[in-house]
């Protein structure tokens, strides 16, 4: 049996009955290397979730299988998970149910899938929908870390989207909770959003390790990407890639920038900055300028030069109107080098040419109506044109 068929299969009733008993699966959303996302909808309200069912037995990238190991690591994410659970930027866990060979995760359920595929299915997002999405992200980020945690895998992936298309950080399984002045030296992530720090844990001995600012890096990762559709240091070749991200090199060069403001660029200057100590805190990202723009905007509304503006709008809108009705100034010159842009002359020369063809020459398929006048014209069209400009 194939893989993906085996991951099909339902565990055994008998796994889990718990799961079973309030909830009935449907089909798969997403498959990971020891897990499987299936839809499901509990039996009592008829309401949609999203059930995470992780085989502990389950072969890991390394090719072990440790299943003491997975359930501590699993215990580990539903732990940090409960503590970040209740903010509106980060997933909420609905039940766990644990047996022998299978845990059962349900999740709050995100019909729009991930930030990932929606950027795929439009390329690059606006500075208004980048300020937004990004605002959420930052917002989840603060609450994280203000439990003294990282979550060390922020990426397009592991952000969901909403009914609204609201942002919903998941995927815990890397994040860690710290004491006060601990640093961690493992690594882990995915490598074009690793932050230098963390690559030189792996590298160098006597590296100092890395805390919650790798998080900010990978979201100055997250909003590059946003903005042009690529990754600020991808490279074919992944060695080329990881020492771009040591160096922190990368450009605003493309022409996709041309178009993009001063802010955004430099809120991302300020996130991937290679040393970690100069790098901005997730506080001062939320009172970049960046993201005050609405909020100077709304505090600055005022109902009386509203009004005007509407007014001003509405007189501007009518006397456009009133541009069809305002008799044209007609310039002889004019009328020579272009007399089908007149519209009185437009009419003789619609006139015209019917009365040459024989039926109305429709204007884009080669004919030139206007080349009438090019060639010496026959005594009774050019009578017809005299008359015409002198009524």
């Amino acid at each position: 049996m194939a893989k993906d068929e085996e991951d099909d299969l339902l565990p055994d009733k008998d796994a889990a009955k718990g799961f079973y008993a309030k909830y009935e699966p449907k089909e798969i959303l997403g498959r990971g290397i020891s897990s499987t996302v299936r839809r499901c909808i509990e039996k009592e309200t008829g309401k949609e979730f999203a059930a995470k069912i992780i085989d502990l037995g389950a072969t890991t990238e390394a090719g072990e299988t440790n299943p003491y190991h997975m359930l501590e690591a699993t215990r580990q994410e539903i732990s940090i998970l409960r503590q970040v659970m209740g903010h509106p930027y980060i997933i909420d866990l609905q039940d766990v149910f644990e047996s022998d060979a299978f845990v059962f995760l349900v999740f709050e359920l995100c019909p729009k899938g991930e930030l990932f595929d929606y950027l795929t299915s439009v390329v690059t997002l606006s500075e208004k929908k980048t300020r937004t999405i990004m605002r959420q992200i930052f917002e989840g980020v603060e609450y994280i870390h203000a439990k003294n945690i990282v979550h060390r895998d922020l990426k397009p992936e592991n952000i969901l989207l909403d009914e609204n298309h609201n942002v919903k950080i998941t995927d815990f399984g890397f994040a860690r909770q710290l004491q006060e002045g601990e640093k961690l030296t493992d690594l882990c992530g995915t490598p074009g959003y690793l932050a230098p720090e963390t690559l030189k844990c792996n590298m160098f001995e006597g590296s100092p390790g890395y805390s919650q600012e790798v998080d900010i890096w990978a979201c100055g990762v997250i909003m590059f990407t946003l903005l042009v559709g690529c990754p600020p240091f991808w490279h074919r070749k992944q060695m080329v890639m990881l020492r771009n991200i040591m160096e922190g090199k990368y450009s605003f060069t493309s022409p996709e920038w041309a178009d993009i403001s001063e802010d955004p660029k430099d809120l991302i200057r300020k996130c991937l900055v290679v040393d970690p100590a100069q790098r901005i805190t997730v506080k001062e990202v939320l009172r970049h300028p960046f993201f005050n723009q609405m909020l100077r905007k709304q505090s600055r509304f005022n109902a009386r030069k509203k009004f005007q503006f509407a007014i001003l709008v509405i007189r501007a809108v009518i006397r456009i109107r009133r541009l069809r009705y305002t008799a044209e100034p007609l310039h002889v010159e004019e009328a020579i080098r272009d007399p089908y842009r007149v519209k009185v002359l437009r009419k003789v020369i619609d006139g015209c040419a019917f009365r040459v063809y024989g039926h109305w020459v429709k204007k884009g398929e080669g004919q030139n109506r206007a080349a009438l006048f090019e060639n010496t014209p026959r005594t009774e069209l050019h009578a017809l044109y005299i008359n015409n400009l002198s009524r």
